[in-house]
């Protein structure tokens, strides 16, 4: 009996450390012949990336005039956008450059877990922002009463605590699993192309992290909505055409910013659940999805925003540190 029992829970006896290590291969779906080309781009887009948004992180931190709600938390959206696009496009570089598609299980759960903690705050810090703006129009006089340094930093707090939070459990239980391969079709370790190298039925998990995943796209879209909704009432309400564009102005580079945002990751999921799209295909969506807000982010609110164009041109000619 008890050996009939041992031989029953014997198969169930899976360990992750048959393997030392992930060994990412999407570029075995087809994508070898534009390696280097790709590895340029993503080199240039990397440094774009960072340097743009450390660029905005300097200039609040140096302008007292950028000591405002919008500018703090657009402090902390560049932070998050250099992260993101740090977690993963330097091993995607590595892995065309130079091959290196090795990388180990506790670095692949630590990249996972970094994506998806800095992507969930930044749906988050998104729409602290949106409120911020919707204070502005719809209660301008008492916008600094309301908005104050307390309110932005215990908003901001909220938008992290939720990104570290909520991808947690998904990654500690994704962890957990035996696997039956450790070939990863993809370019850096997400959620779904790991959960699915288990040797287990993962469907509850997977339908644990698709909840995790709605809660995280549509509780802030749904504020955010909710937002523009009231802005464009009372905008509608200012009796002359210059007002109304004066107002639309000082939200312009954050819809900008939510539109892309969203327009990526709706991408992403509706690729994810067609079965006509070619491999490739999805691969290069998951790409554009983590470079294209990072990228945009400080392109609009460079090019965009009047207070950041000054604060450049004053740190440039000026000898003196910005008053």
């Amino acid at each position: 009996m008890t050996n009939s029992m041992a031989n029953v829970s014997q198969p169930l006896e899976f360990n992750v450390s048959l393997f030392s290590d992930f060994l990412i291969h999407g570029g075995e779906l087809g994508l070898k012949e534009i390696y280097t080309d790709l590895a340029i781009f993503l080199l240039v887009v990397y440094i774009m990336v960072v340097i743009g948004n450390a660029m905005i992180i300097t200039l609040v931190l140096l302008d007292s005039k950028l000591h405002t709600p919008m500018y703090i938390f657009l402090c902390n959206l560049s932070l998050i956008d250099i992260v993101i696009t740090t977690s993963v496009l330097p091993k995607m570089i590595s892995v065309c450059l130079w091959n290196d598609v090795s990388i180990s299980f506790a670095g692949c759960f630590l990249q996972m877990y970094t994506y998806l903690t800095f992507q969930t705050a930044e749906g988050f810090l998104l729409c602290a922002m949106a409120y911020d703006r919707y204070v502005a129009i719809c209660n301008p006089l008492r916008y600094n009463s309301i908005m104050t340094f307390k309110v932005c930093v215990i908003l901001a707090s909220t938008a992290w605590a939720l990104g570290i939070i909520l991808p947690a459990l998904n990654v500690i239980l994704a962890s957990q699993l035996p696997f039956c391969s450790n070939q990863i079709m993809y370019w850096f370790c997400d959620y779904p192309p790991i959960v699915t190298l288990s040797c287990l039925d993962t469907t509850l998990l997977i339908d644990l992290a698709l909840a995790c995943a709605l809660f995280v796209m549509y509780v802030p879209f749904t504020v955010i909505i909710w937002s523009y909704c009231k802005i464009i009432k009372s905008v509608c309400k200012i009796a002359t055409s210059e007002g109304r564009k004066k107002a639309f102005s000082t939200c312009s580079s954050h819809l900008i910013v939510v539109l892309t945002f969203y327009t990526a990751h709706s991408c992403v999921y509706i690729s994810a659940k067609s079965y006509h799209i070619h491999p490739n295909v999805l691969i290069l969506i998951s790409i554009v999805n983590c470079i294209l807000t990072p990228l945009v982010n400080p392109l609009v609110y460079s090019f965009r925003n009047k207070q950041i164009k000054d604060s450049v041109l004053k740190l440039l000619f000026s000898n003196k540190v910005i008053p």
